[in-house]
């Protein structure tokens, strides 16, 4: 495209309310440097996100999961953005608070719960917790969170058991109302980007990675979400439920302005300001990879 033309037109964006925080800053940077551009931008769920881009509705589509096979068959595109990740989360007013922050939960155990559903009362995940009965929240909308989590516990989105609420801000809320409940948030839903401390009323269910019954020193890096965004680009959190970030599009792009926009966030002045808004930046290897593939395909095209 002509640097010198001025830049107008619209770009619509539906799809991952992991990712929709994000897009709104970088749209916000955006219309600094092009004033004549518009955005439309919503949050369904990465599902919803897909369905909309393949489909034409929207131009992008946020996406917070692999994508199947025959989505790709049906034409999506995928310019990766960004790295998070999903975490399980309970009640900061849980009757076994201290003993979980202590001892945190399995994969096996945390896989009784979402996807076996065999663990009705905490004190059935350890004898030395409360008798209450154990209330599980999972997605009632197609979510990249919950396929990730899912995919965590060697599952998929529809074999999660529990009570199905719209949208991470609706379980962050439901657990923050509920001290016997547990569920699964994308980063951003848990913590305070002021504070940088877990948000009020919820807190994140420390995984037991290795397996020895306690939250060792290497595992517990849940504090803030510097200490977490960390231990995801240092691969300490893994991966699942860590993950991609991306955009999604209805075959390679051909308008423009959508063009430059995707350019404009794989920069390293959009990147930067990842880390104080909660998400990892892509490393610098991959950040390579999706602008030469954006750009090889614009060489064609004569953007």
């Amino acid at each position: 495209m002509d640097g010198g033309k001025e830049l107008r037109g619209a770009i619509s964006i539906s799809g991952a309310f992991a990712l929709y925080p994000l897009v709104v800053l970088w749209s916000e940077q955006f219309k600094e440097v092009h004033p004549n551009v518009r955005f439309n931008i919503s949050a369904g769920g990465a599902g919803k996100g897909i369905a909309d881009a393949l489909s034409g509705m929207v131009d992008i589509g946020l996406v917070s999961r692999d994508i199947h096979q025959q989505e790709y068959a049906r034409g999506a595109y995928v310019i990766n953005v960004a790295k998070d990740a999903v975490v399980g989360t309970f009640s900061e007013h849980n009757p076994n608070r201290n003993a979980i922050l202590e001892r945190g939960l399995k994969q096996r155990e945390l896989s009784e719960v979402f996807v076996k559903g065999n663990r009705l009362k905490w004190s059935q995940l350890d004898p030395t917790f409360s008798p209450e009965d154990l209330h599980v929240y999972v997605r009632s909308d197609a979510a990249g969170a919950a396929e990730t989590w899912a995919a965590f516990l060697g599952s998929s989105q529809e074999e999660l058991k529990g009570v199905g609420i719209f949208g991470d801000p609706g379980i962050a809320q439901a657990i923050q109302k509920n001290p016997l409940a547990v569920g699964f948030n994308n980063i951003n839903y848990v913590y305070d980007l002021k504070t940088r401390q877990q948000t009020a009323g919820i807190r994140v269910i420390p995984i037991d990675l290795n397996g020895d019954g306690r939250i060792s020193s290497e595992e517990n890096f849940y504090d803030t979400i510097d200490s977490l965004t960390q231990a995801v680009a240092l691969g300490r959190y893994p991966s699942p439920p860590s993950r991609n970030l991306s955009f999604l599009l209805k075959g390679k792009p051909d308008d423009a302005v959508v063009i430059e926009f995707i350019k404009f966030v794989l920069t390293k002045e959009s990147q930067a300001i990842l880390l104080e808004n909660g998400y990892i930046p892509l490393h610098e290897e991959l950040l390579k990879e999706e602008l030469a593939k954006l750009n090889r395909y614009c060489e064609l095209e004569d953007y």
